[in-house]
């Protein structure tokens, strides 16, 4: 037995919960680890993760290690980082890893790849399977040379004798059969100090692949016979349909149109033909009057949505604030903004003897599953889905919209079918960012120690709410609100907002109280972790030299989320005439425990920090009454290369910690780096999102 679509064990649970083997094999079981509680978490609905090493790793008779993992590359690198992990404690060649990821017919459930959750929880899960396995394979070389187990070496793939004179590779060890052992539960790991493959900048899984192009992103995928479909798009949001004609379409040569309740497609033989024959169909819409960007802020406050409770509360931040010798009450805003991932959403769809498969980019793959498992009244084993690397996310494609109208025009079709959504339909069919209000009132005494903070989120959520700065009397809290447009998980989530807020706070509190902001915030940060990276980001930054002007500006912001300690420095130039702003040098100190991959976590912080630039200068939706009036990359400015500062990224490599993950929190620290050094520069506070003048939205 040696793959997964063509052969699996007969196994049943005893009383015990323990799974039992009914055919041959060998099977190792673990008991529940917390990582795997963890993993299950929020949302698990009942799903029973497996227990036996085989849902996870096996090792072919060629000594080649297939890992499956329901969690998805999307570009952060985690294919090779997990690799990485099980090669460490397997004992094997990271070259003889191959990451099996996303396919929900091969890969045990998984909840999705988002909230920085890969390297804590899967990693750790990936690892005691390997150690398990190793273990194992241990006891069966001992057992065919009769010799104590633990005087045998697991090395390079291969159990060796103490007098280097036997060995026996794991590949002829197991014969291609699955590992089939009773185990217990977290088994001792490798500590990071000792690490020899993890730990290390091993150049990225399958790079090649990706740099020659010969890689397929699931707007790439090609199936025999395959059509190519479109959709019909309502005129805006809450627009109902009154009337359609569709004649002007059918007459296209080989289109057909496809209606399905309020769902209209097209399919044809090309792309192009698909895109025209949407736009020859004539639909009439009616919009409701709805709110637009002007009053939107007033709004969220005024349309909640549920009840609120604190996520934080301590003291009585009243009296506090009417005692101290220093107030700052203040009000900050944020924009909508969208994900505009590289690839767009993409999904290719085939129906095959009423089997469902998808092929298609998602954060989510067993969540586009269920999905589709709804939508079309079908089982678990009727529906599959793939997903490819693909061209990023971004936390934008957690759900399975291309994927459901894909499998819908394929099954009218009676063909394989790839819907590929347009760079417009992204911005007008897509989730964004929430928009945000936050209101802050701090005080502090003379001496700078901060006594009271109260923090209110209407709308853009909780995520790193709470305050890293000791203060006594806090009220912390997250007003969920009715949303205008369509919104969602974005990379860190509200915690770049909320960083925001906060560090303009703190900086603002620093300058009422004529003290150094580093020297501010190290006077009220008691956790050692956070410290650290402050210092090392003024260091590397040469902060106490930094002396600002009317044309130039240093900046500071801090914080923690997710696991994740970072700190920011920026310096900005500030155009005498038009007041642009630009971002000249960035330096950011990161920690988040035991580093996996060095090269690939410099990255991540490093990309992290320049879509940051982004959300805090150039990026915002424009909507009035329901439309989207900048769908369009031409209209909504993203970081360009031209936008990309110096940048210095500091690692501090904890390996004393357990590693967290690393794809978001390293978002958060530049946008209040550049608006406190802004007010460096011109001694004006912008509280809103993005920072520059309204015209730079759409400036070239």
């Amino acid at each position: 037995m040696t793959t997964r679509e063509t052969a699996s064990l007969q196994i049943s649970v005893d009383r015990r919960g323990f799974l039992k083997l009914l055919g041959g094999g060998l099977l190792v079981c673990l008991s529940p680890s917390s990582a795997l509680a963890q993993e299950s978490g929020r949302g698990f609905r009942g799903h029973e993760l497996p227990n036996d090493v085989s849902a996870w790793i096996h090792i072919g008779a060629d000594g080649r290690v297939k890992v499956f993992t329901g969690k998805v590359e999307v570009g952060q690198n985690i294919r090779t980082s997990l690799a990485q992990a099980v090669a460490e404690e397997l004992r094997v060649p990271f070259e003889s890893i191959t990451m099996v990821m996303g396919d929900t017919d091969l890969v045990p459930w998984d909840m999705g790849t988002f909230g920085s959750r890969t390297t804590p929880t899967m990693s750790p899960q990936l690892r005691n399977m390997a150690v398990a396995a190793r273990e194992l394979l241990v006891e069966a070389a001992a057992k065919r040379w009769n010799i104590d187990p633990s005087k045998l070496t697991a090395s390079a793939g291969k159990i060796t004798t103490p007098d280097g004179q036997k060995f026996i590779t794991y590949g002829n060890l197991t014969r291609g059969e699955d590992l089939v052992k009773s185990a217990p539960g977290d088994p001792p790991l490798t500590p990071a100090t000792e690490w020899k493959i993890a730990g290390t900048p091993v150049p990225k899984a399958n790079g090649h692949d990706f740099v020659t192009g010969k890689h397929q992103f699931p707007s790439d995928i090609v199936r025999p016979g395959m059509a190519f479909g479109a959709v019909l798009r309502p005129e805006g949001y809450n627009a109902k349909l009154d009337s359609i004609e569709t004649t002007a379409a059918e007459k296209l040569p080989g289109v057909k149109v496809i209606r399905d309740g309020d769902f209209t497609g097209v399919v044809a033989e090309d792309a192009f033909t698909a895109h025209q024959a949407v736009e020859a169909i004539k639909a009439k819409w009616t919009m409701p009057s709805q709110p637009s960007n002007q009053g939107l802020f007033d709004y969220l406050k005024a349309n909640p949505d549920g009840e609120s409770k604190p996520d934080h509360q301590s003291g009585s931040v009243a009296d506090a604030y009417s005692s101290g010798d220093v107030k700052l009450e203040s009000r900050y805003t944020t924009e909508y903004i969208a994900h505009t991932p590289l690839e767009p959403r993409a999904a290719v769809a085939e129906w095959n003897d009423g089997k469902l498969t998808v092929w298609t980019g998602t954060q989510r793959p067993f969540g586009v599953h269920e999905e589709l498992m709804q939508t079309f009244k079908l089982s678990p084993k009727q529906v599959r889905v793939i997903q490819p690397d693909m061209g990023s996310g971004y936390g934008g494609k957690h759900t399975g919209e291309a994927a459901i109208e894909a499998a819908r025009l394929a099954r009218a079709a009676g063909k394989p079918v790839k819907v590929v959504w347009t760079r417009e339909e992204e911005f007008t069919c897509a989730y964004f960012r929430p928009a945000g209000l936050v209101e802050i009132k701090s005080a502090a005494r003379k001496d700078g120690t901060l006594v009271s903070w109260e923090f209110h989120n209407y709308n853009s959520g909780p995520a790193g709410i709470e305050t890293p700065y000791e203060t006594p009397n806090q009220l912390i809290q997250f007003h969920p609100s009715k949303s205008p447009l369509r919104q969602g998980s974005y990379r860190g989530l509200a915690a770049t907002f909320n960083h925001f807020a906060r560090e303009s706070q703190i900086d603002e509190m620093a300058h009422a109280l004529h003290m150094d902001p580093v020297a501010f915030r190290l006077k009220n940060i008691s956790n050692p972790r956070l410290r650290a990276v402050v210092r090392a980001a003024a260091e590397k930054f040469e902060w106490d030299s930094a002396k600002s002007s009317p044309e130039r500006g240093f900046g500071l912001s801090c914080g923690t989320d997710k696991g994740g300690f970072v700190a920011t420095c920026a310096e900005i130039a500030v155009n005498p005439s038009t007041k642009n702003v630009k971002v000249q040098r960035a330096v950011q100190a990161w920690e988040c425990g035991a580093i996996v991959n060095p090269d690939g976590l410099r990255n991540q912080v490093q990309g992290a920090l320049v879509q940051g630039i982004g959300g805090a200068l150039f990026e915002r939706i424009l909507f009035s009454n329901g439309r989207i009036e900048n769908p369009h990359l031409s209209k909504y400015r993203v970081p360009r290369f031209s936008d990309t500062p110096q940048i210095d990224i500091i690692l501090l490599d904890r390996k004393d910690l357990p590693s967290a993950g690393a794809g978001e929190t390293g978002i958060v620290g530049i946008a209040p780096a550049i608006g406190n050094a802004i007010f460096a520069a011109t001694g004006t506070r912008l509280r809103h999102m993005p920072l520059t003048p309204e015209d730079n939205v759409v400036k070239s």
